[in-house]
């Protein structure tokens, strides 16, 4: 698989998701510059599918965690360093909550517009009640690029990191909280 990158959307929308579509207008519509990777033949659905897709890239790809609470009422995208552990019981009490786990692939379609192995940030344009909370470990904020799927996991994007947590969540109205995982 020869992966390579391409500045900005795709030339043409064929065989393209509506939920992709819709990153590439909302990205564009904001000004911010991106680059993009396809790989249809290999998607990203784990961290070791995404080091080949980092190394084009050149940016942090992310972990992106969909939880929620024992009670199916409060949910969080949790993003962090792809080689990065994760402990449940580190971030719940960083929260104050007694039980994290993952939601449901049908919480996650519903909220998010993402399937398992494709969530991100740009998911939140999904959220127009403000239901998920964004959770980011301060690693992910010390890159000057990072790297995210538009909703689809056959994708992959760089952005400026500032955008990303400037122009990007000001847009879909998120605030972020920053997070300090260990991991291991």
């Amino acid at each position: 698989m020869e992966l390579q990158l391409f500045k900005g959307r795709p030339d043409t929308n064929e065989g393209r998701l509506e939920r992709e579509i819709r990153c590439y207008d909302m990205l564009d519509s904001l000004g911010m510059e991106y680059w993009r990777t396809d790989h249809p033949d290999a998607a990203a659905n784990t961290m070791e599918d995404c080091l080949k897709i980092d190394a084009v890239l050149g940016a942090v790809v992310c972990k992106n965690l969909f939880l929620t609470n024992r009670q199916h009422t409060d949910f969080y995208l949790l993003m962090m360093p792809g080689d990065k552990g994760f402990k449940t019981k580190e971030l719940s009490s960083q929260l104050g909550i007694s039980r994290l786990s993952f939601g449901s692939p049908e919480e996650m379609e519903q909220m998010i517009g993402c399937t398992p192995g494709s969530s991100s940030i740009l998911g939140l344009m999904n959220d127009k009640e403000g239901r998920v909370q964004l959770l980011v470990d301060e690693d992910v904020l010390k890159g000057e690029f990072l790297g995210a799927h538009p909703c689809i996991n056959t994708s992959s994007l760089k952005m400026h990191t500032a955008d990303v947590f400037g122009k990007f969540l000001k847009a879909v109205k998120h605030e972020m909280k920053t997070v300090k995982l260990v991991g291991e």
